[in-house]
């Protein structure tokens, strides 16, 4: 398969967006509500029409249309809807779709909070949910029903970093008439998700698309009619659920998205430095920009070229009794904050079966291969990236790892 030519980064770039003043940054539409003119329009708006007309912010604010266009350009898609928080995006996503007594098909590993919604949540509503290793075709083909709606999947794994082959479950997904929803939350710009095949692109635009942990934000990527859909103010999920951000979030995130492809890059080159260090140094770990991950090939035939291979990276300690002390250290040290999370401009680390996938029963972890000792590192934009290999290098022999 031929690597993706697809350029998010310019497809954003070509956006112009300027405030009602000239301003070059859009203006911030910190209003609740809006005024009509003539009281036949305020009626379209209601009904869906008077297209061009905001009605009110729960349903759509200037300021989040404008970072919503800039979304929608970076993955390609006709349109985009943003959201008070990732979850928020996941689950209204799935909860437009599915209906009491339909079906979804998930990959096993999946951020800790989207296997809770997925395992424990939507059973209230009489939906049932399969869980598969998702690097397993076969698998995903064995568990469509009749009654299956969505295959749920990550471009790349949280945290166990598998990638997704988009392509092939896209194209089972549509053979029967199911809708692929993919999160790209690891993978901003690198993967572009509906140019593979994938029908909705979500993002925790907490994570890399904003870049600074300065706030909690979410992101739904699809068809016009797909976010019309939600946000329908009769039965539009997103309308009705009210997970709105704030339009003073989505200023600030839109200035942070201009950015995001030159973060993407460093945080790559950072891991894979990271990577090739504890090569040599003999330390069990997982990053899939290495020759000898499983799905690197893989990565290569669907990614877009220039914009490296992600920040996320995991080493594996095989116990979490030595991964604590470790972590602690390496924040006495200097190397990061212990802390949950990524995409942030300092390294962030943390064990993912005691933490960002503690919601994941310890007996299905352990199905899953999921290490009690696997350490998820959100590597930085660390500028001398050989000083925090020493710094890690140095907790390692403190502590007789190596």
């Amino acid at each position: 398969m031929a690597k993706k030519k697809y350029d998010p980064a310019t497809a954003i770039q070509k956006l112009e967006q300027f405030g009602e003043f000239g301003d070059v940054n859009p203006s911030i539409t910190d209003s609740a509500t809006y005024t009509f003119l003539h009281e036949n329009v305020m009626i379209d708006a209601f009904q869906g029409g008077a297209e061009g007309c905001f009605l009110y912010s729960r349903h759509w604010n200037p300021s989040n249309k404008y970072l919503s266009d800039a979304l929608a350009a970076m993955e390609g898609t006709e349109s985009a809807w943003v959201t008070a928080s990732g979850m928020a995006a996941i689950t209204t996503a799935i909860l437009q779709i599915c209906n009491a007594g339909d079906h979804i098909i998930t990959s096993v590993t999946t951020y800790g909070g989207t296997f809770a919604f997925l395992h424990n949540y939507v059973k209230k509503f009489n939906i049932d949910v399969t869980f598969v290793n998702i690097s397993d075709i076969e698998s995903i083909k064995n568990a469509i029903q009749p009654n299956t709606k969505v295959i749920y999947t990550e471009s790349m794994t949280n945290p166990m970093l598998q990638i997704s082959d988009i392509p092939t479950i896209a194209k089972i997904a549509h053979e029967n008439d199911i809708k692929l929803l993919v999160d790209n939350t690891f993978t901003p710009m690198i993967i572009s998700p509906f140019k593979l095949g994938a029908d909705i692109v979500v993002y925790s635009m907490t994570k890399f698309i904003n870049g600074k942990n300065d706030c909690v934000a979410g992101a739904i990527c699809a068809s016009h009619q797909f976010i019309n859909d939600i946000s329908n103010v009769n039965n539009g999920t997103a309308m009705l659920l009210g997970p709105v951000l704030d339009p003073l979030r989505s200023s600030s995130i839109l200035k942070n998205l201009a950015t995001l492809h030159i973060r993407m890059v460093k945080h790559g080159e950072n891991a894979m430095y990271l990577a090739q260090k504890f090569k040599e140094i003999g330390l069990k770990f997982n990053y899939p920009g290495m020759s000898d991950h499983p799905h690197h090939d893989l990565m290569n035939s669907i990614m877009n070229e220039g914009f490296g291979y992600s920040g996320i990276i995991a080493i594996d300690l095989e116990t979490a009794e030595r991964a604590a002390p470790f972590m602690e250290l390496m924040q006495k040290k200097g190397v990061g904050y212990h802390a949950v999370s990524l995409g942030y401009f300092k390294t962030l680390f943390s064990n993912s079966g005691r933490s960002t996938s503690s919601e994941v029963p310890i007996e299905i972890q352990q199905e899953m291969g999921l290490s009690p000792g696997l350490i998820r590192f959100s590597v930085g934009l660390d500028h001398d990236i050989e000083r925090t290999f020493e710094l890690i290098s140095s907790c390692l022999e403190e502590l007789a790892y190596i």
